[in-house]
């Protein structure tokens, strides 16, 4: 090639140079590093919108069904999610940079022309490469403010478990609230049900402010269920977490009240259970209050015990198993409520050290009604002459245990706890002194007779139980004395075990007549609380914790978008002013 030639390449290469490095480099660069930097922050939003604004499972981030109910947004899936968008992002703008380089580079560099538009492929190379770095600085922006995110919504959440458990805990202590299982073979005292969601009947063991929720806890079927008994978790079926057994519907709300009625067989403890419970649903109509049995057979067996009452006949005697607390779920006027668990075992289950040991319920109660048979006193029974004693046995089968052998086994094993058995209240409930007064040893008891607790303290002591009345006054806070008998006035039966039970102080209700039809009508087995209604999103789209906690990162990734775009604009334009 001629010299000349040569020259003139030359110096035309060196203007195209000049002039691309000096004009078309600069302006160039800085268009191609704010394009590519903002089609990678767009591409950054897309697969965020894609990733976070889907309210079903499924999706570029599923969500996992959980085996009982989901946990809380912020503990795990926000974490999921942001690796999700990270994963896919990531790589996708490495793939699509580094296939425009290589596109650039061959159309650009692929000819002569490459010597003299060699600004111009710098230019654009270096922009794209450039914006990798305001990328990842926006990345790790994204990464903070997901930290941010996570840490205030973590804190607000934590404040609200404490508070929602301080409050609970308040709750239970002020209203004295225990737990404990009825069924036979367990007796356990519980310190938080298992509750079974009403929408798929799983059982949640944990339903308290925790992971899965502060207020409420989501079911793996979408069912919101409450974590706290104020905010209505009394309201949702519960069972013992030792033995699967239903508990009654206000377990939590109500205080479980066990009443062991102690005596020896034939003692007349059915009987007078029986009574007790008529007496206590006429109080209840009386002061317009409710009582309900949580068990329909208990109602059944009670309607029985009620008709062979009017046929004036006998009750059947209690089978030899252990017993299922017969419970009544009872709440009169003001803060007078409580779910009464009485134990009525068959008499032979105190007749031995062995039998007593199985009747773990013991160790859980403050209260005793103690059930003596006058006629299964020694003492007494010697005292009968035979005319009364064919009378008596006529009438009623008399046990042949000794009350006072009966109660010091109870005692016995009563020791074994850590308050040495105190108990806060006993009532010792004499029977069938209906054909007591037929006896001389009954009507020697004076004009007073045995409706008079101190009369009846003195009897007691008079005919061989003085030792057994001396230690019920060193176990127990209060002892009242009480004779029963078929025809007691049941107002007398409703106080005596409204005081027993800690429903209502001595006399509280003396005075108000109940309806004429309160004996008539029989308590139903109507539960004294709404079911929880089934409510949630269903079990294909995800918790609204989990939509609110995604919107608040889309809210935030949406401004810091905005907020990024923004500032390249305003610096481009004070950089290149037109």
């Amino acid at each position: 090639m001629h010299p000349i030639l040569v020259l003139l390449l030359i110096a035309v290469w060196g203007a195209a140079m000049w002039l691309g490095f000096m004009y078309v480099f600069p302006v160039l660069f800085a268009v191609t590093l704010v394009v590519a930097g903002v089609a990678a922050l767009g591409l950054y939003y897309l697969h965020a919108c894609r990733t976070l604004a889907p309210s079903t499972l499924e999706g570029p981030s599923p969500v996992p069904e959980p085996k009982i109910a989901y946990r809380h947004y912020l503990l795990g899936q926000v974490w999921r999610d942001w690796w999700t968008i990270s994963r896919t992002v990531v790589p996708q703008v490495y793939r699509t940079a580094r296939a425009v380089l290589v596109r650039l580079t061959r159309l650009l560099l692929g000819g002569f022309w490459g010597f003299f538009v060699f600004p111009v492929w710098l230019a654009l190379c270096a922009g794209i490469v450039a914006a990798s770095v305001p990328a990842a600085v926006f990345v790790l922006a994204l990464t903070v403010l997901y930290g941010l995110v996570a840490a205030a919504g973590l804190a607000v959440w934590l404040g609200c478990v404490l508070v929602l458990a301080a409050v609970e805990r308040l709750f239970m202590m002020y209203g004295r609230i225990l737990q404990t299982c009825p069924h036979p073979f367990c007796y356990e005292r519980i310190g938080l049900p298992e509750y079974e969601c009403p929408g798929c009947g799983a059982r949640h063991p944990r339903l308290t402010p925790g992971s899965g929720g502060a207020f409420r806890h989501v079911c793996r079927c979408g069912a919101r269920l409450p974590t706290t008994v104020p905010l209505g978790r009394f309201r949702l079926a519960a069972y013992c977490p030792h033995c699967g057994g239903r508990l009654p519907d206000r377990i939590g709300r109500v205080r479980v009240e066990p009443l062991p009625f102690v005596g020896g067989p034939a003692a007349g403890k059915t009987t007078f259970m029986v009574l007790g419970i008529r007496a206590l649903h006429a109080r209840a109509r009386a002061v317009h209050g409710r009582l309900a049995f949580v068990e329909r057979r208990h109602a059944q067996a009670y309607a029985g015990a009620i008709r062979e009452f009017q046929r004036g006949g006998r009750l059947a005697k209690t089978g030899p198993e252990l017993p299922l607390a017969t419970m009544v779920d009872v709440e009169l006027p003001g803060r007078a409520r409580r779910i009464l668990y009485l134990f009525d075992p068959a008499g032979e289950h105190y007749t031995g050290a062995t039998e007593v040991e199985s009747l773990r319920y013991l160790e859980h109660s403050e209260a005793l009604l103690f059930v003596v048979d006058p006629f299964a006193l020694p003492q007494l029974r010697g005292s009968l002459t035979g005319d009364e004693r064919e009378v008596v046995d006529r009438a009623a089968a008399s046990s042949a245990e000794d009350p006072a052998d009966t109660l010091q086994r109870v005692l016995n094993e009563l020791r074994s706890r850590p308050d040495q058995g105190h108990q806060k209240r006993v009532a010792v409930v004499v029977t069938k002194t209906d054909l007591l007064a037929r006896t001389e040893i009954g009507r020697c008891l004076g004009d007073a007779g045995p409706d008079d607790e101190a009369g009846l303290r003195e009897w007691l002591g008079d005919v061989g139980l003085g030792n057994t009345v001396r230690t019920l006054d060193q176990l127990a806070g209060q002892v009242r004395y009480f004779a029963s008998g078929l025809a007691t006035e049941p107002a007398d039966v409703a106080d005596l075990l409204g005081w027993v039970t800690g429903l209502a102080p001595a006399g509280a209700a003396n005075g108000v007549r109940p309806p004429d039809d309160a004996a008539q009508e029989l308590p139903g087995t109507a539960p004294l609380r709404a079911p929880w209604p089934v409510r949630g999103r269903g079990p294909s789209r995800v918790p609204l914790g989990y939509q609110a906690g995604r919107w608040a990162v889309l809210a935030g990734v949406s401004a810091g978008t905005v907020a990024t775009v923004t500032g390249a604009v305003v610096a481009a334009a004070e950089r290149f002013p037109f």
